[in-house]
């Protein structure tokens, strides 16, 4: 159980500082550089995915297994993730309706379910500890 909440509190550390890097970033190309927003933020989403998959295989989840195999299952997880928090937050705001406290819960929402799946799909799936070998 100690182990698990080790995982837990340096998956959402590196939440925290993914977050910070692509508000970083950002910044830097919308409103400092002029590049179009959709772009931006298109770009915010790469550097994301690249800095979120390091820092996990590194210092969450400290994998040792194949770097291309773990690229392309965080790549897949990091979609369905996200196809999940689209679907949560259409479905939190049909059911919530509108105005601008119930769009940050159903916002929140989302983002509460992407975080627990994601973390969840890491840690079974894509960074899965290695299965002991056999004794002969």
């Amino acid at each position: 159980m100690p182990e698990t909440v080790g995982l837990i509190f340096r998956f959402g550390l590196v939440g925290v500082v993914n977050t910070a890097i692509g508000v970083a970033v950002v910044v830097l190309l919308d409103p400092v550089l002029g590049v179009p927003p959709a772009l931006a933020n298109a770009a915010s989403y790469a550097v994301g995915i690249t800095v979120g998959f390091v820092l996990s295989r590194n210092f969450v989840f400290r994998s040792r297994a194949g770097l291309t195999a773990t690229g392309l299952r965080y790549l897949i997880a990091a979609l369905g993730a996200f196809a999940l928090n689209q679907l949560v937050l259409r479905l939190a705001g049909l059911a919530l309706g509108a105005g601008p406290v119930r769009h940050i819960a159903a916002q929140l929402s989302a983002m509460a379910a992407y975080s627990a799946v994601f973390f969840l799909v890491c840690r079974i799936w894509v960074f899965r500890p290695p299965t002991a070998s056999p004794a002969v």
